[in-house]
C-alpha cells in the first residue's frame, strides 16, 4: 500500500513551532519513526507553505496512492481550492490535524477539507498521523 502525507503551511517548523501546541519533535525525524513502525506500506511526504503546491501535489497523487494523508494547517480554514482539489479526485484522503481544532480559535471550527474527507483525525498530536495511517489499514 502506497500512501502520502501531504502537510500545508508552517509545518516545517515542527519541533520549534509552538512546542506547547505541537510537541518538539521535527516531522522528518518523526517520519521517520512511521516509516520504522510501517515498514510494510511505502510511505511518502511532502510539504509546502504554498495552496497552489498542495492543490497540484493533491492532484498528482490521485491514482498513485492508495491513499492520502493531509494536514492542510490553516489552510484547512480558508482554502475552498483545497477542499475542491479533494472533490476532484478518486484517492480517499483523511485529514488531520495535532491539534485539537475545536479547543483552539472559532475561525479553526471550520474546515473546507472535511465534507470532502474519509474522516478527520484530530488532537492527538503527531500520533493523529499514526491513527490515520491505520485506519488505511482497516478498510
Amino acid at each position: 500500500m502506497k500512501l502520502i502525507i501531504i502537510n500545508g503551511p508552517n509545518l516545517n517548523l515542527l519541533g520549534t513551532r509552538e512546542p506547547d501546541t505541537y510537541g518538539n519533535q521535527s516531522f522528518e525525524d518523526y517520519f521517520s519513526k512511521l516509516q520504522f513502525q510501517f515498514r510494510d506500506l511505502e510511505l511518502s511526504h511532502f510539504q509546502s507553505n504554498i495552496e497552489g503546491e498542495l492543490i497540484d501535489k493533491i492532484q498528482n497523487a490521485d491514482k498513485e496512492f492508495d491513499g492520502i494523508i493531509l494536514n492542510a494547517a490553516a489552510y484547512t480554514h480558508t482554502s475552498i481550492g483545497i477542499g475542491d482539489a479533494i472533490k476532484a479526485i478518486s484517492t480517499p484522503v483523511v485529514e488531520v490535524h495535532i491539534s485539537n481544532t475545536f479547543s483552539r480559535e472559532k475561525f479553526r471550527h471550520k474546515s473546507f477539507i472535511s465534507p470532502q474527507a474519509e474522516g478527520v483525525i484530530i488532537g492527538f498530536g503527531l500520533q493523529s498521523y499514526d491513527l490515520a495511517i491505520s485506519s488505511f489499514l482497516k478498510g
